[in-house]
């Protein structure tokens, strides 16, 4: 069993130095952290969408915007489109699925907001057809996904495809990408770089 952890960890980590290695990589953060900020400062919205695991991670780091991640200060506008479950079970069971995500980019979004989905495949249909409303709505679109980027390659407009294969460790990834930009979105809006 400890072989087994030790490989978990070490292959973790194996991701994360491929990423901190990576300066294409990192200058796309940088980049997030720019775009994400600007739209806060001039009163728009984030938005987030997954699936599963995904879904969760995006609750968690919409979280990290509208509650606090190390500063305390007034709340961000964020949030993750699957916390309403009567929206999304009367939408997957009159309409489809598929919709749930595109439905509220139509209802809730504004040109310069910015929508952030996690789909380790890139393809989950959901989160692509949300890109594409996106794209349409003048949306900025952040895509989290695993190596290839799927579909949402040719549709996100900053895509951090994490390079790796394995669901947990894309996941892994996706959780550190988030935080840093959460940490450094905080600092540059309240000033606090330190």
């Amino acid at each position: 069993m400890q072989s087994i952890i030790k490989d978990c960890i070490s292959r973790s980590i194996s991701v994360k130095q491929r990423i901190l290695q990576d300066p294409s990589f990192l200058d796309r953060m940088e980049q997030a952290v720019m775009v994400v900020s600007q739209a806060f400062k001039e009163g728009h919205k984030v938005w987030f969408c997954g699936n599963g695991g995904s879904a969760a991670d995006a609750q968690h780091l919409a979280a990290e915007f509208s509650g606090r991640f190390y500063l305390n200060r007034k709340a961000l506008p964020a949030e993750a489109f699957h916390c309403n479950t009567s929206y999304l079970t009367a939408v997957a069971n009159d309409y489809d699925f598929d919709v749930i995500y595109s439905r509220l980019i139509e209802g809730l979004t504004h040109p310069g907001d910015v929508l952030i989905g996690l789909s380790t495949s890139g393809d989950s249909t959901n989160i692509v057809k949300a890109f594409e409303s996106a794209r349409a709505a003048k949306v900025f679109t952040i895509g989290l996904t695993g190596a290839t980027g799927g579909q949402l390659k040719a549709l996100s407009d900053l895509l951090f495809n994490v390079p790796a294969t394995d669901t947990p460790r894309i996941q892994e990834a996706h959780i550190l990408i988030g935080h840093i930009i959460c940490q450094l979105v905080e600092a540059q809006i309240f000033g606090d770089l330190s």
